[in-house]
């Protein structure tokens, strides 16, 4: 099975069962400043998962892109990456645990979709728990009596706690509840008498999850049950696509096979003849698939020293550093990221529509690496005369890692040329810093995962409004040219990117900040309809450019007041939440105009006030 045909049956399967086929969001969500990237498929449905009503129903299906940078060290063994794609199915309200484990079975084992027999397949179930006030949430017998109804037999179900069958909450608080894992059982004999789903020693893989948003958790940390349930369910398409193939790695899926036989060719060695080479193959397989798919992103970011940027940056540098491992020579990265953007055009057509954008970038961040390479050269040489002062002469950890992380200079790189130098490198010490590096990139590239604008604080949904009121003043202030490229948002400020060619004005800002604040006062009502997308686009919304919508969308109004002529101020197409009237923000200041990059300014500003959100 191809990559293409899981994620085509998966979706036809289950808008056969009523679900809706919606579109996966940008790999840089909106409104989320607990994350860097989209970091798995429900995250872009954390606000209907938490109540919002969604325009295209009650049941959803779709693929969607995620980027995780947290294991990236585990990157080139036989299962991790950094880009993959999520396939999902979600009830809000409308089914839980019979039809959703049901209709994982038949998909799972009917011969017109994955036709894997019953017998390979184990389960996993919540087996309950007491908490701390004395209250129990049961043993899920439930999913594990629906398991048995589809043909699975007790032996093959296994309950185990929460670390291993509990989803969420999001945040400190919401939604959340047990889950069903679905594994592969490749055949092999058990590694011992406790081997079971969830032993790490390659027998059993899993493949699906279903989680079961059947609780509550408030803010005392008690667990209540939900009158409305929800179902969240995951698959990831290149290790489900690698299991039903018998492949050892998903680096032998269809997908990555050109990428890797693309690198054979301009390393000039063979894949599957030297592990520590093929490692190098499947990191720079990986890495250019993952920055291919970051700058062919509708809100795509560029190689920076912070935030998202910085990550594609590491991403990227990465990447041409194993290249050196293979004695690839120039810049090269551009070659096998063509091959991603013609494998992946018709599921992904933003990156045909960016492959110019995405070549430049790539072979403009290897140059510049190139440069920083030698400036890293440069610096260890003006350090050398103080380093050899030290009577071991090891060079330490930190002095190593600074030259890694403030110049981009390899590890090994530093290692050569003090070996060159009849010194060697404080390698545990250098780790140390690293790990403590990873740790610190780890929370910003995966987050806690609060679920930003899911957690719908009043401060942020006040902040949320304030985007489209700034957005229209922008267009009035500097024209048309201004549209949306972003924006970030937390319970002190709030961020804006837009594109614009050129650095505002003392005088431009202050108009801005005047005309937001005019809205302000007017108290102006927010209302909401759901229409058809072109029917929104023919009235005067504003779509964020390149982000894929449903064909039913939600429009967010800003005025008029009642009784007066004027016309709206501000129409959009978004998910929300938003306040109720504008009075409900409060005095709205920008604190910065700058630029973020090429084309692109960024505001940030603060609120202050307002009245409090209807209940």
């Amino acid at each position: 099975m191809t990559v293409n045909e899981l994620r085509s049956k998966y979706i036809e399967f289950f808008k056969s069962k009523g679900h809706t086929e919606i579109s996966g969001k940008s790999l840089l969500p909106n409104n989320d400043p607990t994350v860097l990237f989209t970091t798995a498929g429900m995250q872009p449905l954390v606000p209907y998962l938490l109540g919002e009503k969604h325009p295209s129903g009650d049941r959803l299906t779709d693929y969607q892109k995620c980027v995780r940078t947290g294991d990236i060290e585990s990157v080139g063994d036989a299962s991790h990456l950094t880009f993959f794609e999520m396939l999902g199915n979600w009830s809000l309200g409308s089914y839980f645990k019979q039809e959703s484990i049901a209709f994982s079975y038949e998909f799972l084992t009917s011969p017109r979709y994955l036709n894997i027999p019953s017998e390979k397949l184990n389960v996993t179930v919540f087996e309950g728990e007491k908490q701390a006030d004395g209250t129990e949430i049961p043993r899920d017998e439930e999913a594990a009596k629906r398991w048995e109804e589809m043909g699975i037999p007790r032996e093959r179900i296994f309950f185990l706690p929460r670390s291993d069958n509990w989803w969420g909450p999001a945040g400190q608080t919401g939604p959340c509840g047990p889950d069903t894992e679905i594994f592969y059982d490749n055949g092999q004999p058990k590694c011992g008498p406790d081997c079971k789903p969830g032993c790490h020693c390659g027998k059993y893989l899993e493949i699906w999850n279903n989680v079961f948003m059947g609780y509550n958790k408030d803010a005392q940390g008690h667990y209540n049950e939900m009158e409305r349930k929800c179902v969240d369910t995951g698959m990831g398409v290149e290790r489900t696509v690698s299991v039903l193939n018998g492949q050892k790695s998903v680096y032998e899926t269809d997908v990555f096979l050109p990428i890797i036989s693309c690198i054979e060719q301009l390393s000039g060695k063979k894949y599957g003849a030297d592990e520590s080479c093929d490692v190098a193959m499947r990191i720079i397989a990986d890495h250019v698939r993952t920055a291919t798919f970051i700058l062919g992103d509708p809100q795509a970011v560029t190689p920076a020293r912070t935030g998202a940027g910085y990550i594609l940056r590491r991403i990227i540098r990465r990447a041409v550093r194993y290249g050196r491992k293979l004695a690839i020579e120039g810049s090269f990265l551009a070659k096998p990221a063509a091959i991603v953007v013609e494998e992946y055009k018709d599921a992904y057509p933003e990156l045909a529509e960016h492959a110019e954008f995405i070549m430049q970038q790539l072979t403009m961040e290897e140059e510049k690496f190139s440069k920083t390479l030698k400036a890293g050269e440069a610096e260890f040489q003006k350090l050398l005369p103080n380093l050899q002062k030290n009577p071991k002469m090891v060079i330490p950890g930190r002095v190593a890692f600074r030259l890694y992380d403030t110049f981009g200079f390899p590890i090994e790189i530093t290692q050569e040329m003090a070996a060159e130098n009849g010194m060697s490198v404080d390698i545990e010490g250098f780790k140390e810093q690293e790990k403590k590096h990873q740790e610190e990139s780890r929370t910003l590239s995966a987050g806690a995962f609060k679920g930003g604008l899911g957690d719908h604080s009043e401060i942020t949904t006040k902040y949320h409004t304030a985007t489209h009121l700034l957005q229209q003043a922008l267009v009035q202030v500097l024209g048309d040219e201004v549209a949306q490229k972003g924006s970030n948002i937390t319970d002190e400020r709030m961020r804006f990117d837009f594109s614009f060619h050129r650095a505002m004005t003392k005088e431009e800002v202050k108009q801005v900040e005047d005309i937001v604040n005019e809205q302000i006062q007017k108290d102006l009502p927010v209302t909401m309809e759901i229409m058809d997308l072109e029917a929104a686009k023919a009235s005067g919304a504003r779509a964020l450019f390149g982000e894929k919508y449903e064909q039913q969308v939600k429009v967010y109004t800003i005025g008029p007041k009642a009784g007066t002529a004027d016309k709206w101020f501000s129409k959009e197409v978004c998910g929300g939440p938003h306040v109720q009237h504008t009075a409900q923000i409060g005095t709205f200041k920008i604190t910065k105009e700058q630029s973020s990059s090429a084309g692109v300014r960024r505001i940030r500003a603060t609120i202050e006030g307002g009245l409090p959100l209807d209940k």
